[in-house]
């Protein structure tokens, strides 16, 4: 039944197209056995001699007759993912610990290897010390990113830039300089589109490389600021996927834009939480989605960052370890500010319903609201060995030393959960603004490694170690033991 198909398809394909990869197409065989969902991968299938040898070499194929994988998933066949952090500098760990490969380096790979086209969104741009008045030498990764993203259109490549209205950083000289140099930059007033910001960070480099993380394009956030992201190469339809959300933004960005109702077809995705990208790699399979925010911003496709937050949790059966810079049940932003607990909620029913036990990472700098404190108290006292409801809530501080003069640095940045089924990289805070009226993008990963000697070559392996690392680290203290900290907010 299988080969019937497969030959049908084959037949189809010479017969009515030329098909480019990466591309699909899902028949019903005429005989009524089997359907077919057939994914042209790497190669170009062209009509006439080898067409047969040319496609079975370069395709994964799913019919009735094999469950391997869900039906209607997509498919791409070579996608590599790494973890991406940057530690602040000062800040030591004991050693045989897990890192992710550095942000600076990541940020230069991309630009070096560019040939095409570079698109990116962040919510402000500081990549020098001037942009906020501060004479500091750790600013000169920023400013070497600068420079580099500046000679890009002499090189031909195509160079795009998307920023918020409003921002926080309204000094800034850098988008100028950028224009200057011929990089195309378009501001989204999120402010009047959804009452909010556009919270997004991350690149498509060539329509195949993406990176998406907490960081701004901000000289802090590969110096002084902890972030933590996700690199992936050559991943064309991950990124072309990720494209959309950059063009929405894009389109929004014109002036006198407005929202459409709905969306436009060309912004629907077939890659989300029902159909999840499938990606095989070093005996790796992974199934991978993006989701976004805010509603308003997403096609009835697109699976939203807050949907996709909730249904990992519902998901966990053993635990969820969650590392996020600010944690409300709350609206932070609306006047008046409204109760919020739909996360809150999902984390208690986890942990009191089905036992998964809770960690959460929440981070704790000279800049943090000390409102948030009363909450954390509030989740953490649901904690209850007796009921065998485990819910532990740590602050991570990040030492500021001699670096007080850097205004909104020296703290975690972190935007990230890990369960026993699912990493989860994000760009937002948790509360309920950034869910409702704010831009932001997750990245949803599921792993299994055939191998057992692969296993800790994960995605999923590498963030689960880095919480751990974290965790344990001294930087991190239990509520109950914080007492006055000079360097976290909460405290005082």
């Amino acid at each position: 039944t299988l080969l019937f198909c497969f030959i049908e398809v084959c037949w189809h394909s010479f017969l009515h197209t030329s098909l480019k990869a990466p591309h699909s197409i899902s028949i019903r065989s005429r005989s009524g056995l089997c359907h077919c969902n057939i994914w042209i991968l790497l190669t170009q299938c062209h009509q006439g001699a080898g067409l047969l040898k040319t496609i079975t070499s370069s395709i994964f194929f799913s019919t009735s007759a094999s469950k391997e994988f869900p039906e209607q998933m997509s498919f791409f066949k070579s996608c590599s993912m790494a973890l991406v952090e940057s530690i602040p500098e000062h800040m030591k760990y004991k050693d045989n610990v897990t890192f992710g490969i550095p942000l600076e380096q990541v940020w230069n790979n991309l630009i070096s290897v560019a040939t095409n086209e570079v698109d990116v969104v962040s919510f402000y741009w500081t990549l020098t010390g001037e942009d906020i008045s501060v004479n500091s030498s750790s600013d000169m990764p920023g400013r070497n990113i600068l420079k580099e993203l500046e000679e890009l259109p002499s090189r031909n490549v195509t160079v795009r830039v998307i920023t918020s209205v409003p921002t926080v950083r309204t000094n800034s000289t850098d988008l100028e300089i950028l224009k200057q140099k011929g990089v195309h930059v378009r501001k989204v007033d999120f402010g009047r589109l959804a009452n909010g910001v556009l919270h997004s960070k991350f690149w498509i480099v060539d329509r195949k490389h993406v990176f998406i993380g907490s960081a701004n394009m901000d000289w802090r956030a590969l110096t002084q600021v902890k972030e933590l992201g996700v690199v992936i190469y050559n991943c064309s339809s991950l990124a072309k996927d990720l494209r959309k959300i950059f063009q929405s933004y894009w389109v929004m960005g014109q002036p006198n834009s407005s929202l459409p109702q709905p969306w436009p077809a060309k912004y629907n995705t077939d890659i989300n939480k029902q159909h999840p990208l499938l990606v095989k790699e070093n005996n790796i399979s992974s199934q991978l989605y993006v989701a976004a925010s805010p509603p308003s911003f997403c096609p009835p496709s697109r699976t939203q960052d807050l949907d996709a937050i909730l249904s990992i949790i519902f998901g966990a059966q053993h635990y969820v370890d969650v590392s996020v810079m600010e944690y409300f049940p709350t609206t932070r932003f609306d006047k008046p500010r409204r109760y919020w607990p739909v996360i809150e909620d999902a984390i208690k029913t986890a942990a009191f319903e089905r036992k998964v036990h809770i960690r959460m990472l929440i981070s704790c700098g000279r800049d943090s609201d000390p409102d948030m404190l009363p909450f954390l108290q509030s989740l953490a006292s649901f904690d209850s060995p007796q009921q065998h409801i485990s819910i532990q809530i740590k602050l991570y501080i990040v030492p500021v030393a001699n670096q007080s003069d850097i205004p909104f640095s020296r703290v975690n940045h972190n935007k990230y959960m890990v369960t026993d089924k699912v990493a989860y990289i994000g760009t937002s805070n948790w509360s309920g603004d950034y869910f409702l009226t704010t831009a932001g993008v997750g990245l949803v990963v599921s792993q299994h490694a055939s191998q057992p000697e692969m296993k800790n070559t994960t995605l999923y392996s590498q963030l689960k170690a880095v919480f751990n690392r974290d965790w344990h680290s001294e930087f991190a203290v239990v509520l109950d033991d914080l007492g006055h900290h000079p360097d976290c907010s909460l405290s005082r």
